[in-house]
């Protein structure tokens, strides 16, 4: 998550190089942000944003209208679908910028994949050393400056740094990191520089054109942003009785002029803005307002937030990293330096589920007839394409091919098979869950089937609670089965009621103390995967003791509310417990009940373990050694030698040297 965020961020150290543009009617000079500006002697041409404000000042003649087509063609596209595009695109300007230091003249380029809003818009490209310069190089035929010597092949660029500059004037025989100082220290001293510290993020959109939202308290007069004074605060939204779009995409609140113009006796003829907040405004602060919801003075008293502090646990997806936990962090930040709150990060702790994925299944269309369908295991024999087909009719991996003819309306009414052993396999790969892949499962199907409480608990028990999981709807009979042997202690389907008021012996107390501390510590590490094993286990154990006292049985409930409320409430209560389980006292461990008297002792002859024995943990070596040596199975083995050594490790093992 913090990596995720810090690259979101993209913190980085540079300068900023003003470089002339040769022969030009304007004085202004193309601004560049770079991290290596020990690299400013391999400078081979430069990349603008094709939205840079100098273009058109700086473009041909000759090559205008290439120039505008490549523009009106980049103008189509969005700034993901430009930093994605692998295609390599790009259009000569006709201008040339000048090597501030040896006035070499640079080619200048415009390039879809140089954003305006970072940095400068504008790049310098090194080819020698920076791979996406050196294919845009050799592309478009740019000879490419060596500024590294025999570190540079010519086939590939080399990022290095640890390698002395040569071709690079004042800096040859300079290794290029220590290069680095030593040129922003002469462009500041020349004044066509200067250090800069430089950020990837940008400024996220901060309004929405809906009614469900904070509305902004500006009013707007002939382009001028107005304030409300605070004494007029909080602005809030009017009642409506639609929430359909303004005129010309405005938001619904530009249908309201009443409550737009409410402020004319403050600023005549000004409108309110008609625009909302985001999500992320009241999601960036939110947890602060719960510690003190009624006060009307201020967000938050500072008394009670340093009496609460911070969120102790934040539970959600990476999905939101750079999004509304980022500006938490952010407002949090902003908050403290302030002097508001005492604490300057939100969460104490943050913890990142994991996705639950589906199980894909594939038929594989015969693309020379695309009526036919080959079974999986024999697609080898035929050029194939994989079509994802809908989960609900694979039975494990055999297609229901009377359900795949139905399917879409019939679309594969006509479809014929190539079957293995009479069968049409389905190939299976593990992806997210999205209707897209047809492998969704309905929560709602499976909770009718086998109820919550299985369905809760199978979920947990695929796997780390910080892990994406594949889900298989098979795995899911195991827990129900869980959940039906519980009920058991409880009541049997031929006896009827089965659970007394007997009182426990010691084998009963060791198995619940065992299950309450494991279950408190899966509990607090979030380890709910082991903590359903640790249930089954404890379960099971119990059916075998036969243990069907109320004592042992109503503790088990407590710690398996969590996860099973259902059917722990309902068990409760058949126990003649008042008041909801929610309530009762959790379980206190006593580790007397679960401290072994005895143990067992694998036992070793010349290094190979022929018999288990078991003694008492306080056993010395010379008692024990009495025992083992006189026992039938050990004589046997040692076959009337003599013993040379008698090795007793006392808790761990026993080896005997004959």
């Amino acid at each position: 998550m913090r990596e995720m965020q810090t690259n979101w961020i993209g913190k980085s150290y540079g300068a900023e190089i003003d470089f002339a543009i040769a022969k030009s009617t304007t004085a202004a000079k193309l601004k560049v942000y770079t991290t290596r500006p020990d690299t400013i002697f391999g400078v081979d041409f430069m990349v603008v944003a094709p939205e840079h404000e100098l273009i058109e000042q700086i473009t041909t003649a000759e090559q205008k209208q290439a120039v505008e087509e490549y523009i009106a063609y980049v103008k189509s596209r969005s700034d993901r679908e430009r930093q994605a595009e692998k295609k390599i695109t790009g259009c000569f300007t006709g201008a040339y910028a000048l090597n501030p230091f040896n006035q070499r003249p640079i080619p200048i380029w415009i390039s879809e994949y140089v954003l305006a809003g970072y940095g400068t818009g504008a790049i310098m490209a090194v080819p020698c050393g920076d791979e996406r310069d050196f294919k845009f190089a050799k592309h478009f035929n740019i000879p490419i400056t060596n500024i590294i010597g025999e570190h540079f092949t010519g086939e590939e660029a080399n990022s290095t740094k640890d390698v002395a500059l040569s071709n690079s004037d004042f800096l040859n025989g300079v290794i290029l990191k220590d290069a680095i100082a030593i040129v922003i220290d002469k462009l500041v001293e020349m004044g066509i520089g200067k250090r800069k510290v430089n950020y990837k993020m940008r400024d996220a959109a901060f309004s929405r054109q809906r009614y469900w939202g904070e509305p902004f308290p500006i009013i707007w007069k002939d382009g001028i942003a107005h304030p409300l004074d605070e004494s007029q605060l909080p602005l809030e939204l009017p009642q409506v009785d639609s929430y359909a779009p303004g005129p010309e995409g405005e938001g619904p609140l530009a249908n309201i002029p009443e409550w737009i113009h409410q402020y004319d006796s403050i600023v005549p003829g000004g409108a309110l803005e008609t625009n909302t907040m985001p999500g992320y405004a009241g999601s960036s602060w939110y947890f602060l307002r719960y510690m003190d919801p009624q006060n009307s003075d201020v967000f938050c008293d500072k008394k009670v937030s340093d009496y609460w502090n911070q969120v102790d646990l934040y539970i959600g997806g990476t999905e939101h990293a750079v999004g509304h936990l980022l500006y938490s962090r952010m407002w949090t930040k902003v908050l403290f330096d302030l002097g508001h709150i005492s604490f300057d990060e939100p969460f104490r702790k943050l913890l990142n589920q994991g996705m639950i994925q589906g199980s894909s299944r594939f038929v594989y269309r015969n693309k020379q007839n695309p009526n036919e369908f080959i079974s999986a295991g024999l697609i080898k024999e035929y050029d194939t394409n994989p079509i994802h087909v809908d989960v609900n009719f694979v039975d494990g991996y055999e297609l229901d091919i009377t359900a795949f003819k139905q399917w879409r309306n019939g679309e594969y009414a006509n479809a014929t098979f190539v079957l293995e052993n009479g069968k049409y396999i389905c190939g299976a790969e593990v992806e997210k869950m999205s209707k897209s892949k047809f492998n969704t499962v309905n929560p709602d199907v499976l909770v009718e089937k086998y109820g919550a409480d299985t369905f809760r608990m199978y979920e947990m028990f695929l796997g780390p609670v910080d892990q994406s999981k594949p889900w298989d709807t098979k795995g899911i009979e195991g827990v129900h089965r869980f959940l039906k042997k519980l009920w058991r202690l409880f009541y049997d389907e031929l006896k009827g009621k089965v659970w007394n008021e007997d009182i426990p012996n010691n084998a009963e107390l060791k198995v619940l103390h065992k299950t309450i501390l494991k279950i408190q510590e899966d509990t607090e590490r979030f380890s709910f995967n082991t903590a359903v094993s640790t249930f089954m286990i404890c379960v099971n154990e119990l059916a075998d003791l036969k243990c069907y006292k109320k004592s042992i049985l109503e503790q088990v409930l407590i710690l398996l509310t969590p996860y099973a409320p259902h059917i722990s409430e309902e068990l409760w209560h058949q126990l003649g417990n008042k008041g909801s389980i929610l309530n009762a006292t959790f379980p206190l461990f006593e580790a007397s009940y679960v401290q072994e008297s005895s143990k067992d002792y694998p036992v070793s002859i010349n290094g190979r373990v022929r018999a288990n024995i078991n003694l008492p943990i306080d056993m010395e070596s010379e008692e024990a050694q009495n025992i083992v040596l006189a026992n039938e199975l050990v004589q046997k083995w040692l076959e009337g030698k003599a013993v040379k050594k008698f090795i007793f490790v006392k808790g761990r093992m026993i080896n005997v040297v004959i």
